[in-house]
C-alpha cells in the first residue's frame, strides 16, 4: 500500500459513513493504509451521540445500555476514504476486575500499534464533570505515545452559561496545549469545530 493520505487531502465534508467492522485482536483492516481517526472517553461521557452528531446519523454508532458492556474498536469507514475509529468506553465495567483491565488492554493495543495510521486521537470528557482521575491517565497516556490530541468537552447545553465559562476555565488549564472544544451532541454545537480541526495537519 501506498503511504496513507491526511484527512485533509481526502475530506472536506462528511457524505457517507457506514460501519466496517468490530475488532478485538489483530486484523488486517488495521494495515490497509487507510488514516483513522480514534475517539476515545469513559462510559457515559455521549461518545456515541459525537460520533452521531458528527456524521449527521442518528444510529451510527450506538451505546449500550450497559456502561463498559462495549468491549470492540468499531471503525467506520467515512466518505469511503479514511476510519473513523470507536474505541471502548473506559472506567466502568460490569463484572470483574478482570472485564476492565481486558478493555483498558484492548484500547492500549491500539494505541500504541505500529501499524495503525492513526491520524487524531479525539478525547471527550463531561463539561459538567471536567476531567476525571481516568481521563487525566488517558490523556497522559496519548501524550507518551506523541498522539495528537483533541479535546471535546460534552454536553455544553446541560450547564448554565457562568457554569459552563467556570468549568471550561479549569478544563483549559487541565488540558495544557491540546486544542478543547466545547461540544453539545445533543444540540449540535460544535460540530464545525471539531471537523476543522480533524481537518488540520
Amino acid at each position: 500500500m501506498g503511504k496513507a493520505k491526511t484527512i485533509k487531502e481526502i475530506i472536506m465534508k462528511i457524505t457517507s459513513a457506514e460501519f466496517k467492522k468490530g475488532l478485538t485482536g489483530e486484523d488486517d483492516i488495521l494495515r490497509d493504509g487507510t488514516p483513522q481517526v480514534a475517539f476515545i472517553g469513559r462510559s457515559n461521557v455521549g461518545k456515541s451521540s459525537v460520533i452521531n452528531s458528527l456524521v449527521g446519523r442518528r444510529d451510527l454508532a450506538r451505546s449500550s445500555p450497559r456502561p463498559g458492556k462495549t468491549r470492540e474498536i468499531n471503525l467506520y469507514l467515512i466518505n469511503k476514504a479514511f476510519y473513523l475509529v470507536d474505541l471502548p468506553g473506559y472506567g466502568y465495567a460490569e463484572g470483574s476486575w478482570a472485564k476492565r483491565d481486558e478493555i483498558i488492554k484492548l484500547i492500549h493495543w491500539y494505541l500504541r500499534h505500529p501499524d495503525v495510521g492513526l491520524q487524531k486521537v479525539v478525547l471527550i470528557i463531561d463539561a459538567k464533570v471536567g476531567l476525571t482521575e481516568n481521563d487525566t491517565n488517558m490523556l497522559r497516556l496519548l501524550e507518551s505515545e506523541n498522539r495528537q490530541v483533541i479535546i471535546i468537552a460534552n454536553k455544553i447545553d446541560k450547564l448554565k452559561t457562568q457554569e459552563l465559562k467556570k468549568q471550561l476555565a479549569i478544563i483549559e488549564v487541565q488540558v495544557g496545549t491540546h486544542k478543547l472544544i466545547p461540544y453539545s451532541a445533543e444540540k449540535k454545537l460544535g460540530v464545525g469545530a471539531l471537523t476543522d480541526e480533524m481537518l488540520k495537519k
